[in-house]
């Protein structure tokens, strides 16, 4: 050969198949400088010497996943030594392992590949003192490889876990995809634009999104009169928006207590807890405007069958004052 072959021309040749290093049979050629073709016949007329420790041919799975693979041949020497757990995050360099498709053009049937003793034997098989000398060098890039891996091992396990780790998350956001759209639909039916409706035994999912409709419509203040409120709700009401002030007025022997309002309001200002005696029914008022009645306590939406209706916005008035 005129020009001597690197040994980071060959290393990016060497891959791993059925657990071994192997190269292509194209790729030896070139280095032979041979055409694949005269290298495959000369090995057909030597059949003897070329077992299945020394060659094989890909099948149609091997081929395929090694024409879209990430390889460890497409990182220098360099790159891997300067690696560390922040750069095994970069992206840009974890890309540059895939093989280029101009690497694939013009391959169109499933390749013969050579293990290290099976490249050395086509060097004597060729006779060609070209072959001869690539043969050395590739095989001292054989034994350089199989150490640089062998001590490069835990990075090589770290990005094949990044790359497991990517695929679980976009299988994880497809499903979370899905919840969201199937939740805007169950709003979508339960328009908060119904002036009255209906929900049966067991529709507690269906209730509690028609509630937090309700909540998440007001634009400055929510008021509820409820006398059997607990957590449960103050977890609903979460759901407002920023900003948006809430009262409530319950029996005084409601389970929530001053520690729950603060802890509330630590993150979801304003709640104001009120005591009252002198209601039986359950009214929730929207921004002084919308005035619901719900037939049942709004800890238990769901449980049994109730209905809700809108009432006129007129006695909002009456209704504060004789709390």
């Amino acid at each position: 050969m005129e020009n001597e072959i690197s040994n980071l021309q060959i290393e990016k040749k060497i891959f791993v198949i059925r657990g071994v290093q192997v190269m292509v049979d194209r790729d030896i050629a070139e280095f032979y400088g041979v055409e694949t073709r005269i290298l495959n016949q000369a090995v057909k007329r030597n059949t003897n010497r070329f077992p299945k420790e020394f060659m094989f041919q890909m099948n149609d799975d091997e081929f395929e996943n090694w024409k879209s693979q990430i390889v460890i041949s497409n990182y220098s020497r360099s790159q891997i030594a300067t690696l560390n757990k922040e750069s095994l995050y970069d992206e840009n360099l974890i890309s540059q392992t895939v093989i280029s498709s101009s690497d694939k053009m013009g391959l169109r049937k499933k390749p013969f590949v050579f293990t290290e003793h099976g490249v050395t034997m086509l060097a004597s098989v060729l006779k060609s003192e070209t072959a001869v000398k690539a043969s050395v060098q590739i095989v001292k890039a054989f034994v350089s490889m199989r150490h640089f891996v062998q001590s490069n091992s835990q990075i090589f396990a770290e990005l094949k876990y990044i790359r497991q780790h990517q695929i679980e998350t976009d299988v994880h956001l497809n499903e979370s995809d899905k919840k969201i759209d199937q939740l805007f639909t169950l709003m979508d039916k339960y328009n908060v634009k119904d002036t009255q409706g209906i929900f049966f035994q067991g529709q507690i999912f269906d209730a509690y999104v028609k509630f937090e409709s309700f909540i998440q419509s007001a634009k400055k203040e929510i008021i509820i009169i409820d006398g059997y409120v607990d957590l449960s709700v103050l977890q609903r009401l979460a759901k407002k928006q920023k900003g948006v002030n809430v009262t409530i007025y319950t029996d005084p022997k409601t389970k929530v207590s001053a520690l729950d309002v603060q802890t509330f309001n630590a993150q979801y200002p304003t709640l104001t807890l009120n005591y009252t005696t002198k209601m039986h029914d359950r009214f929730m008022i929207i921004d002084n405007k919308v005035l619901y009645h719900i037939g049942a306590s709004l800890k238990d939406l769901g449980k049994k069958c109730f209905a809700f209706e809108i009432l006129d916005s007129s006695i909002i008035p009456a209704i504060l004052q004789n709390i």
